[in-house]
């Protein structure tokens, strides 16, 4: 019987992206859930029951931190690894929305750092 894999769910609205993570997450065993906005972040939450979320903050119409904030307030949900994507570097990124994430990551990402910091998340 082997290891039941751990479920990352990638919230990006750019398909290189997504793309990217998928593939880099998919070949560190994880099963993933790539989805390109955060319209249904809350249901899907629900059915995938993923261990770590990547939130990228500029999603369109939708900021990831108030995605963020929301999952963090939710009872069921406040336990869950949220790390934050962006495109906008430095702290103030950071503090400017507090939205409880566990963890920023800047964009471009170095690929290494993304999966150390996703496994450190996923246990």
């Amino acid at each position: 019987m082997g290891t039941i894999r751990k479920k990352i769910l990638v919230v990006d609205d750019d398909p290189d992206i997504l793309e990217i993570m998928t593939i880099v997450l998919r070949s560190a065993n994880y099963e993933v859930l790539a989805v390109d906005n955060g319209h249904h972040v809350a249901d899907l939450v629900q059915q995938f029951a993923p261990n770590v979320i990547l939130l990228d903050v500029m999603l369109g119409d939708l900021d990831g931190r108030d995605i963020c904030k929301a999952l963090k307030n939710t009872p069921q949900t406040a336990n869950l690894p949220v790390i934050i994507v962006s495109a906008t570097h430095g702290l103030h990124t950071a503090h400017e929305k507090r939205c409880g994430a566990d963890q920023y990551i800047s964009k471009p990402f170095d690929i290494a750092h993304l999966k150390q910091q996703v496994h450190q998340f996923a246990m």
